[in-house]
Formats: C-alpha cells, sequence, structure tokens
C-alpha cells in the first residue's frame, strides 16, 4: 500500500489528499463531511470510522465483524492510538502529512494503514473522525486469511515494541 501511496502522491496536487478503496467500499458521500470537520477544526488528518456512533459494516458475515473487532481491540489495548478505527484507509490527509507518514512508515498490508495512524498519533498531529459505514465489495475477494492475521500481530507487536 505504501508504494502506491508515493506514486499517487507524486500526483496530487492540492493541500490535502483523500484516500479510499477504489472499490466504493467507502462511498464518496462522506468526503464532504470529512473536509468540512477538517476546516472547522483544523485536523491534519480526518479519519472516517466504522466502529463510532452512527458509523457500522454492511455485507460482513459474524466471523469477518469478529476478527475486525478484535484486531481493532488488541490495537487499541497495546498502542493506545486515540482514535476509534485503526486499520480503516478512507482517510483525507494534509498532504505534507501524509508524505511524513509514508516515508517514516515500514510495515505492509493492513498493518500499513495502522502505522500511519499510530506514527500520526505519536507525532502529535491533529487527528479528527467522521462516521461512516463500510460496505464490502461486491467483486473480487479479500485478502484476509491465516497469514494476513499472523502477519498482523507481528506487525501489531512491532509497532508497540519499536515506534
Amino acid at each position: 500500500m505504501g508504494t502506491a501511496y508515493t506514486h499517487g502522491l507524486q500526483y496530487a496536487r492540492g493541500e490535502f489528499v483523500v484516500l479510499m478503496d477504489a472499490d466504493l467500499s467507502h462511498h464518496p458521500k462522506f468526503i464532504p463531511e470529512m473536509i468540512k470537520l477538517q476546516r472547522h477544526k483544523n485536523y491534519d488528518i480526518v479519519t472516517g470510522t466504522r466502529y463510532a456512533h452512527g458509523g457500522g459494516v454492511c455485507g460482513w458475515d459474524l466471523k469477518r465483524k469478529l476478527i475486525s473487532r478484535g484486531a481493532n481491540f488488541l490495537a487499541q489495548f497495546l498502542l493506545r492510538p486515540g482514535v476509534s478505527d485503526l486499520t480503516g484507509s478512507f482517510r483525507l490527509y494534509r498532504k505534507e502529512v501524509l508524505a511524513r507518514l509514508i516515508a517514516d512508515s515500514v510495515s505492509k498490508g493492513y498493518v500499513f494503514q495502522m502505522e500511519m495512524m499510530f506514527r500520526a498519533s505519536k507525532l502529535n498531529y491533529r487527528i479528527g473522525e467522521v462516521p461512516i459505514s463500510f460496505v464490502d465489495r461486491f467483486y473480487g475477494e479479500s485478502k484476509l486469511g491465516g497469514q494476513e492475521i499472523v502477519d498482523y500481530i507481528k506487525g501489531l507487536l512491532y509497532l508497540f515494541v519499536f515506534v
């Protein structure tokens, strides 16, 4: 993910960058609320959250919901990041903040999103949250499997110990 973000950042021309899933699991209708919150509070990052009041997930079975909640709980417990949804990727960043976070990040896959927010919190960037409804993809399959869960736990421990 970091490589894709780096390449995309080269073409971004504005002061802010919005990152979202290309399959529209993140609906663009939430972008105006993210912009409004950023302008009102002067946040460096506004993240869409599935886990705040008014947010949610559509289309996941119970197993997938439990895995997501469990992963998020574990990250909250170990890292204390100050945001409710570490693994989501629907975010509005100040361009220079995104560039710095990408340059400092070492993780890949699901852990990359978590590292971005954890580093942002440690660097005292101002972060706001907007509740979103995440809609599971209609086409293709999730990459979440056993190896991704193992990699997530390893990445979480790395962040806890070294960042």
